[in-house]
Formats: structure tokens, C-alpha cells, sequence
């Protein structure tokens, strides 16, 4: 089965998060640590703090947009409380 996941990456120059999807993980983490993807590129180094996966890229998308939303930010920094606060 096939997934699409939404994947959350924090920057380790500014502590910002970047949201995105994609159908393959390892390679789409892979592009943005080599500096391939334009939005994250003078953001490095990143980490892959958050993932999930959902059935379809619909899903998926809809996930990210929420995500990205004020209340999307809020349940991130609640769904990953400890790991932001050391």
C-alpha cells in the first residue's frame, strides 16, 4: 500500500518549522538536506521532528493546509510538547 505523508521539519538556524507532503519520506528529506528544495535551503541543517501518514494525497494535502493553520500550529506544539520543551 502507498502512502502520502505530511512531514514537519524544524530548522536548526531559526528553531521555524517547515510543513510539507510527499509519497516518499526518505527521499524528500534527503532533497531538503542537501539543499535541493528552494523554501528550506537557507534554513539547513533540518531535523524531521513530526510525520503522518494518510491513504491519499487529498488527505494529505488537506492535513498540510490544516497543519499550517493557527490551530494546525497549535496542535503541533501540543501533540509535541515534551520534545519542544527539552
Amino acid at each position: 500500500m502507498d502512502f502520502y505523508y505530511v512531514y514537519i521539519l524544524q530548522s536548526e538556524l531559526d528553531n521555524k518549522f517547515y510543513t510539507g507532503y510527499t509519497n516518499n519520506i526518505e527521499l524528500r528529506f534527503e532533497q531538503h538536506k542537501e539543499g535541493h528544495v528552494i523554501s528550506t535551503k537557507n534554513r539547513r541543517p533540518l531535523k524531521l521532528i513530526y510525520f503522518e501518514a494518510c491513504l491519499n494525497q487529498q488527505d494529505a494535502t488537506h492535513r498540510e493546509k490544516y497543519l499550517k493553520t493557527h490551530y494546525g500550529k497549535m496542535f503541533i506544539r501540543n501533540r509535541l510538547k515534551s520534545y519542544l520543551t527539552g
